[in-house]
């Protein structure tokens, strides 16, 4: 098969990303795969190329490139395509919207795969008709705005399948949603084997990452980890992660590890890349999230032998930890209940021990060449059918874009009112 993946920006790092290239690297050793990145700012990855994987990119950012786009004049006009409810809208342009829309109109491939809801737009209205069309979900039907939902609850209605990283995920697409003939399919992201060996479960150190926004919930884990403390003072924590641009989480993580009297006990060290040789300098990982799309450092974490306690948080961990077999779940928001987790396993090196082999032996499952056939198995079947069987049908299709440029048409006065309005009580 011909793969096509439509990636936001690969050349900068994120999940997406990451599990992007880990399943396109292994789908390469047997089909024709191609990552398609509709912005490029530097030269290389920087999680570095797959091996085997064709990369091409639609915009080019880099400022010292012959074919530098950023002067373009349509570069600075607002996208009408890409959904406004997409949180990455204002990057994009009537620039984007072109480039494209050329892409897929002359696009050579048996499969194509939108990695955003913006992008599995785009497929739906301007892909041709021979490709199977399928759009991934990253994040969850219920972290996008109303806006968005609108835009899926119609658009999305032209794709062939749409893989979600959860199952609770699907059954909300399958239920909130009425997409007749598009399968719906949970499929989680992938992990590799990492390339050190696995945690031995005898440091006296709990790990901790992720970006540091309020989502994550740091304050409850430091909080938690002063009731540790006062029992364990031999145990310590690392988070790592990094902040946004104000660093006013992080100031606020300071100050209250200083409040609590934890400065030599709980350690910001900031982004690492690789994490897994951090994982295996700990013995416990620590999730305190208040919502997951899936939970990768779960994964990753398991996959280094370290069991996790997270909160049993929508969508990802219920399905990733089996609680008192290769992890703990405790209750979203209760510092309490994170603090007895953690001590269990830290007052039981036994217990400690079993879990982190436990979840060593569970993460196999999310091992890429596993997810590899999933998707595989998926995209052939839909390819199989031909597209006689999976398409609506050319009138239905036909009719569904008229609609579509009526709502449009109808979005378009109704966001310039609004913004009239907005305009006028400034004044």
């Amino acid at each position: 098969m011909r793969i096509s993946f439509l990636l936001h920006n690969a050349y900068g790092i994120g999940g997406t990303i990451r599990t992007t290239f880990n399943l396109a690297q292994v789908l390469a050793e047997r089909h024709d795969v191609e990552i398609v990145s509709v912005f490029r700012h530097r030269e290389e990855p920087t999680l570095g190329a797959p091996p085997g994987v064709t990369m091409r990119h639609l915009v080019d950012l880099r400022k010292n490139s012959p074919d530098y786009d950023g002067d373009h004049p349509d570069y600075k006009k607002p996208a009408r395509v890409f959904p406004r409810g997409d949180g990455r809208w204002k990057q994009y342009s009537r620039l984007t919207d072109a480039r494209l829309g050329a892409h897929l109109k002359n696009l050579q491939a048996d499969v194509v795969v939108g990695t955003r809801p913006g992008l599995n737009v785009h497929i739906a209205r301007q892909a041709r008709r021979g490709p199977v069309r399928v759009g991934q979900e990253h994040l969850t039907l219920d972290s996008h705005g109303y806006r968005l939902r609108r835009e899926i609850g119609h658009r999305y209605a032209l794709l062939d399948a749409v893989t979600t990283v959860t199952e609770a995920d699907a059954r909300s697409y399958r239920t909130r949603l009425k997409l007749p003939g598009v399968r719906i399919d949970a499929v989680p992201n992938s992990v590799p084997a990492p390339s050190v060996p696995p945690a031995d479960s005898t440091a006296k150190w709990v790990v901790a990452a992720g970006r540091l926004t309020n989502v994550k919930r740091y304050d409850l884990l430091v909080k938690a980890f002063a009731q540790v403390v006062a029992e364990r003072p031999d145990w310590r924590l690392r988070i790592y992660g990094s902040g946004d641009a104000t660093g006013n989480e992080k100031n606020a993580l300071r100050a209250l590890i200083e409040l609590h009297r934890l400065h030599n006990h709980v350690f910001l060290m900031g982004p690492a890349n690789p994490l897994e040789p951090e994982w295996v300098k700990g013995s416990i990982a620590a999730v305190t999230s208040r919502i997951e799309s899936f939970g990768m450092t779960i994964v990753e974490a398991m996959r280094c032998g370290v069991p996790v306690v997270s909160t049993d948080c929508p969508h990802g961990p219920r399905e990733i930890i089996e609680d008192g077999v290769d992890g703990r779940l405790v209750p979203v928001g209760d510092a309490d209940a994170v603090a007895a987790a953690l001590l269990a396993l830290i007052n039981d090196d036994e217990l400690r021990r079993k879990t982190g082999q436990a979840a060593l032996a569970a993460s196999e499952r999310f091992d890429p060449a596993r997810i590899a056939e999933r998707h595989e198995a998926l995209f052939a079947e839909l390819v199989a059918q031909g597209e006689g069987a999976r398409s609506r049908g050319a009138l239905r299709d036909g009719l569904h874009r008229v609609r579509g440029a009526v709502l449009d048409a109808a979005y378009t006065v109704r966001y310039k009112a609004a913004d009239v309005l907005r305009k006028g009580k400034r004044k």
